[in-house]
């Protein structure tokens, strides 16, 4: 899943930093789960599909 996160940074040229302050997910939350720590919950990667314009299945699938 972090993989279609990076994917989306990359195209928007968008930092984590930045979105982590455009969305009020901690960038602690954004690191555990590249590194694999953590899987978001829905709540989390609904405000992330809201804020790419995408929707939650697109991390997802």
């Amino acid at each position: 899943m972090y993989e279609k996160f990076q994917q989306l940074l990359n195209e928007s040229q968008k930092t984590p930093y930045r979105v982590s302050k455009e969305t009020g997910i901690s960038t602690a939350t954004l690191s555990n789960w590249k590194h694999g720590n953590y899987t978001p919950k829905q709540n989390k990667l609904k405000v992330l599909a809201d804020y790419f314009g995408v929707s939650v299945d697109y991390f997802v699938s």
